[in-house]
């Protein structure tokens, strides 16, 4: 979890950041990584890595590689590898993924249901 958290607080390191003067809506497709800082509504669909920041607020349906989560999200979020929660993250999403990691001081709310992981 060290080396995501590292690649999370480094922006160098992503491929594109939705700053947190922009709000969305709609359909976000990606194929590597990307950080939404900014206010987000709609779907999101990737094989990729969503990295939801701390001032975020995002209300979507998600679909990704792998979802770490630092700030505020509503909806759904289906992860192929990984879904991570960081401390004072908070979810009120039903969540898929063969593996959730949950820090300390994360408030999650929802259904979780592990599922194998697919191939990709």
């Amino acid at each position: 979890m060290s080396d995501i958290k590292e690649i999370i607080e480094d922006e160098n390191k992503i491929d594109t950041v939705i700053a947190e003067d922009i709000e969305f809506r709609g359909t976000l497709k990606f194929k590597n990584s990307l950080k939404i800082k900014g206010k987000f509504e709609g779907k999101i669909i990737s094989d990729g890595h969503l990295i939801i920041g701390r001032e975020s607020n995002t209300s979507a349906d998600i679909t990704a590689g792998i979802v770490s989560v630092s700030g505020n999200v509503n909806g759904k979020i289906k992860a192929a590898k990984k879904i991570e929660l960081f401390k004072k993250s908070k979810i009120s999403a039903d969540m898929i993924s063969p593996e959730i990691v949950m820090e300390s001081g994360a408030v999650f709310n929802g259904i979780c249901i592990m599922d194998e992981q697919q191939d990709s």
